[in-house]
């Protein structure tokens, strides 16, 4: 990896990485046409593949942390929603079609309570309780850095799967990790046992948790997401492994 000069990096510097929005959906919403994560918009759909380059610095990831609590405020934004509770937009879209297309979209700005009123006004109350349950299942799925650190010392053959684009995975990856590819990926539907536990894992957690629901979806009864993703490894278990944030 090098540099803007074409040095190669020291953890000192940033590692710029050129990610055009093809090249960028590598990831799991990208390989299945079953499953495909947009970015919450009421315009046109923005996929993740749309993102800026990547920017790596050590020490220098903006990690979001993950409210545990049981009320939302309606008036809350769909940016701050999804920033406290990354499943919300899946959870709205299974129970009531809302954030999965061009038509049903809302905007990172509007607020729960204006999407419940644009929606046949749907009860804010059911609707805060459905995104709470949701919230709740997917912290079920999660092992932390440390838990999956230990299992591996003991002895463990616990698989740990990496859902993030080609170019991510390329600059920094888990050691013992395995790049999700479209083979693998119908390998692990058509063949892996359904009681098979392994674990995904992405950049903070999130298409991690996206790709563990899908696969639990499918009847894996004990897949599980990396919490907080490669940076929370890299903070908790190995700090010689880069850290990164999008720009």
């Amino acid at each position: 990896m090098k540099t803007h000069s074409g040095q190669n990096t020291s953890r000192e510097n940033k590692i710029v990485i050129d990610c055009s929005a093809t090249q960028f959906a590598t990831s799991l919403v990208s390989k299945s046409a079953l499953y495909r994560r947009p970015l919450a918009t009421g315009k046109e759909l923005k996929t993740i593949a749309e993102t800026a380059p990547l920017i790596f610095k050590p020490n220098d990831a903006r990690l979001i942390g993950v409210s545990t609590t049981k009320t939302i405020d309606p008036d809350i934004t769909m940016r701050e929603l999804l920033s406290g509770y990354p499943g919300a937009q899946r959870a709205l879209f299974r129970a009531y079609h809302i954030g999965g297309c061009s038509s049903c979209g809302f905007s990172p700005d509007e607020t729960l309570a204006g999407v419940c009123e644009r929606n046949d006004n749907l009860p804010i109350e059911e609707v805060i309780e459905t995104i709470v349950a949701a919230h709740d299942a997917d912290l079920k799925m999660q092992i932390s850095p440390s838990q999956l650190s230990e299992r591996w010392k003991s002895g463990e053959q616990l698989s740990l799967i990496d859902v993030r684009s080609r170019e991510e995975w390329e600059a920094v990856h888990i050691e013992g990790a395995t790049f999700l590819t479209q083979d693998l990926m119908q390998e692990i539907i058509s063949e892996w046992p359904k009681d098979r536990e392994f674990v995904f894992v992405c950049h903070q957690g999130v298409r991690s948790l996206d790709a563990a629901s899908f696969f639990a979806g499918h009847g894996f009864q004990n897949v599980k997401s990396l919490a907080g993703g490669i940076d929370a490894w890299s903070r908790e278990v190995d700090p010689a492994l880069p850290r990164y944030r999008w720009e």
